[in-house]
């Protein structure tokens, strides 16, 4: 399955040779185009404004980036399949027993477990639980572009009523990812099929196609809130520190830009990596929730009078640079 990385989280991983990554393993789309359900092309926007000679909006498959990550990060001294039993503060360090009967005392404890994040809620004593998002993802590759009205060099979205789609390539062998985001209340018991045919494929029956094969889903739950820990030597990142809506696409690259800021913190041997990093990181996460949150609003518009609307917004703040720089940039750059 796929990934978009943009150029925040790609000037990043540079740093540790993601630019010397084989270039039919990943694809540089340079625009994003927007679609109603019918297919419709709306506008574009163009995804270069932000990129360098070196540093350029990427998509590509999460087992490339994870191979790549496992081999650079120091792979000798990654070991994995432990999971933590208990911590607890000894002095100036953390003490972690594991539940192999192993434990190990450290200086600093950072925690990436993702949302339901067991290690979370043992350090701290609370159990946090996330916020459903009143919707579900759902996930394919897609191989047979002749199905497809789209410009499959570019990431489509396809807005629809309460429902949107992204798709776009992977690689240079133009292999496809689609997810498709669609509003579902928790009680809902109905299986995918229907959920499907019910919303998006109702929408459009050209679609089907595009969900006959192997599908994945799964509820989308978001954070209430970053959390900073009782412990001054703990911290979190990625989604276990806030997981944001998916409609900024920027998971995967808020993890990367929070693992180097903690990375600074420690080479300039920063007397309170805690308390800077809360407050940098949170400021961050604020700001791209916002726009995570406006944008699942945006592309999830039912009202045919607000949908006329807001396709009339798009075609023009899509060309408008100051615009699109207080929008995008302050994430991207």
């Amino acid at each position: 399955f796929g990934i978009q990385l943009s150029v925040n989280s790609i000037s990043i991983l540079n740093k540790i040779g993601f630019n010397q990554l084989d270039k039919n393993e990943k694809y540089h789309p340079s625009k994003l185009d927007f679609y109603s359900i019918d297919c419709n092309k709306i506008c574009d926007l163009d995804l270069t404004t932000f990129n360098s000679e070196n540093e350029k909006y990427t998509t590509l498959k999460r087992s490339i980036l994870i191979k790549f990550l496992k081999e650079k990060l120091l792979s000798n001294s990654i070991i994995f399949r432990k999971k933590i039993n208990k911590v607890k503060k000894i002095n100036e360090k953390i003490e972690i027993n594991f539940t192999d009967g192993s434990n190990d005392k450290v200086d600093y404890l950072i925690v990436s477990d993702g949302i339901f994040s067991d290690t979370k809620t043992e350090v701290e004593k609370i159990f946090f639980k996330p916020n459903y998002l009143g919707a579900i993802a759902v996930r394919a590759q897609i191989k047979n572009k002749e199905l497809l009205n789209f410009n499959i060099d570019n990431i489509s979205i396809i807005m629809g009523s309460s429902t949107h789609l992204v798709l776009y390539p992977v690689n240079k062998m133009r292999e496809l990812n689609l997810v498709c985001i669609v509003r579902k209340k928790a009680e809902d018991n109905n299986s995918l099929k229907t959920i499907l045919d019910n919303t998006i494929l109702k929408e459009n029956k050209n679609f089907t196609n595009l969900f006959k094969g192997e599908l994945k889903s799964w509820p989308i739950y978001i954070s209430s809130k970053p959390i900073q820990s009782i412990y001054k030597n703990v911290v979190y990142i990625g989604d276990a520190f806030y997981t944001f809506p998916p409609t900024m696409a920027q998971g995967a690259s808020q993890a990367i830009e929070a693992a180097n800021e903690i990375f600074e913190l420690f080479s300039n041997n920063h007397p309170d990596v805690q308390n800077e990093y809360f407050k940098n990181r949170t400021e961050k996460t604020n700001l791209v929730n916002r726009r995570s949150k406006l944008n699942y609003f945006g592309f999830h518009i039912s009202n045919p009078i607000l949908k006329i609307l807001r396709n009339f917004l798009l075609k023009r703040i899509v060309k408008n640079k100051n615009f699109i720089q207080a929008y995008l940039g302050k994430i991207y750059q």
